[in-house]
């Protein structure tokens, strides 16, 4: 099982540096693109996936591959959600966006919202782990899953 404060600590030995190249902006205010993600989420009648991560993060980095490894994956993604990425610093708190959420155990986390914003699932990523990546089956499971609005 990942623990932030050990990805954390060899995440920071290992760049040793403060700016990240990838996917996570810490300098994004996260607040706005979640909101901004669930007006466009009722317009396409989907959901907001919010991935919580950061650039220092080998199991986020390993989460960006694997969606490009399994193109359908990431286009069933694309089909049921609006995705947010939520930049996580090591060592500081959770942006005021999701700091009311249930807390992370490990990074990636993600959350999932419904189209009026509200939080629906709260879903450590380690439970869709495989090996040393994710597990194709249960990641789409929970794509479909969280994916699809009941009435």
């Amino acid at each position: 099982m990942r623990h932030f404060a050990l990805a954390a600590a060899l995440a920071l030995s290992a760049c040793g540096k403060k700016e990240h190249k990838g996917p996570y902006d810490p300098s994004r205010d996260a607040g706005v693109d979640i909101q901004a993600a669930v007006a466009r989420a009722k317009a396409e009648n989907k959901r907001v996936l919010v991935e919580a991560g950061g650039n220092w993060c080998p199991w986020c980095h390993t989460m960006h591959a694997f969606y490009d490894a399994n193109p359908k994956l990431a286009a069933l993604r694309d089909e049921k959600f609006v995705t947010v990425l939520v930049a996580v610093e090591p060592g500081k708190p959770l942006p005021r966006a999701i700091s009311s959420w249930p807390a992370p155990a490990g990074f990636p986390h993600l959350y999932v919202l419904d189209e009026n914003g509200s939080l629906l699932q709260s879903q450590d990523t380690s439970a869709l782990e495989k090996g040393q990546s994710y597990d194709l089956e249960k990641f789409e499971f929970f794509l479909k899953d969280f994916g699809t609005k009941r009435r």
